[in-house]
């Protein structure tokens, strides 16, 4: 029985199949790892099915899937999940840009509770090499997405992670593109995942196959994955709604609190409106504020970034006024300049200050510290 299965992935990589799978190899006597190699081909017409079955000549535990149809990275490493024969998947590229080094780091991560472990370009330690500034926008743009559904996770679509055997076993997943992790994130089986930094290397030899195509795929794979968390609440994208969900609840009572207490305090103590209203104002910052710290984020389960909660006060007090501002704009702009009803412009300005809000807030004011 293997320890791990490494899935290669490719497609017309003659140039770099022999060069990744001799340095997993390595990795795989060096650190004492009995691992499988595992190599699914989407029946490339150039040489890599060639030197691949020249390879295991020599390799007795490199072995090699060829798929005729349904081509694609990330329904190769699917195809994969369902070959390999550990209960530990480590998905690697074959362009030589993600390093085998890691592999063995990564096995004890999972050895060591983890459920996913995710090679990250963009936490601490980690970086990108030689990428033009347009795939720079577009990876950005793909991980703010992915950051939406799983902000914990800096890294959401990265090409370079490991899993358990578990985590997949009964997913419905339904790959398309180039970013099956998020397509694990989103529909897997997992509670704890840790991140390790790396340095991405773009390809030295062979082209990129990335396309318009792929980013049209990304942005439905995105929307699916949402539309699936709706309807089963034992994925981690729901865990990320329901947060949503219950900060909006107490965005609510917010309005209540600000709405009361302006009332009692112009109407029975007899205080002057500005006085009323930002007395009113805090007290609903500091409402929302105690109620998302012990409610809403309660559920987070590890260290939080900011860990005093004076601090998270603070920072959430400067959220808000950010999100006030906000509010402030949208109303006077929309009635200004598009003639609004000032009503319907409030309550549009109302929901862009409450996404300001959370957004911001689930970025810094609570959020894992990453260790």
């Amino acid at each position: 029985m293997y320890d791990l299965t490494v899935i290669i992935p490719t497609f017309k990589e003659e140039a770099n199949i022999r060069t990744i799978i001799t340095e997993v190899e390595t990795v795989f006597r060096n650190s004492g790892l009995n691992g499988e190699i595992l190599v699914v081909d989407d029946n490339s017409p150039d040489n890599t099915i060639a030197i691949v079955s020249e390879l295991k000549k020599t390799l007795p535990n490199l072995n090699l899937l060829v798929r005729t149809s349904d081509h694609g990275l990330s329904q190769s490493v699917a195809d994969g999940f369902s070959h390999a024969s550990a209960d530990v998947f480590v998905v690697i590229d074959a362009d030589l840009s993600h390093p085998p080094a890691l592999i063995p780091k990564m096995y004890a991560e999972i050895r060591a509770g983890a459920d996913i472990v995710i090679g990250s370009r963009y936490m601490e330690g980690g970086g990108i090499r030689k990428w033009p500034i347009k795939r720079r926008v577009i990876s950005l743009g793909a991980t703010f997405l992915g950051r939406l559904l799983f902000p914990e996770v800096t890294d959401p679509v990265s090409g370079f992670f490991a899993l358990r055997k578990s985590v997949v076993t009964h997913a419905k997943l339904k790959p398309r593109g180039y970013k099956i992790l998020l397509e694990v994130l989103g529909k897997g089986s997992w509670e704890n995942d840790k991140e390790i930094p790396f340095e991405f290397s773009d390809r030295e030899v062979g082209s990129s196959k990335l396309k318009i195509k792929t980013i049209i795929e990304y942005a439905q794979q995105v929307i699916d994955i949402t539309l699936y968390s709706f309807f089963h609440h034992e994925s981690a994208a729901w865990r990320e709604w329901k947060k949503v969900f219950k900060f909006g609840i107490v965005g609510i009572s917010g309005i209540i609190v600000n709405q009361g207490l302006l009332i009692a305090l112009k109407e029975y103590a007899g205080l002057p409106i500005p006085i009323a209203s930002i007395i009113a104002i805090q007290m609903a910052i500091l409402n929302n504020f105690l109620w998302n710290d012990i409610w809403t984020f309660k559920e987070m389960g590890k260290p939080q970034k900011i860990s005093s909660r004076w601090q998270r006060l603070l920072a959430f007090e400067v959220v808000s006024a950010g999100g006030a501002v906000i509010n402030f704009a949208v109303l006077n702009a929309f009635v200004t300049f598009l003639v609004m009803d000032y009503q319907a412009a409030n309550i549009i300005g109302i929901l862009l200050g409450f996404v300001w809000n959370f957004l911001v807030n689930r970025r810094f004011t609570w959020v894992r510290k990453h260790e």
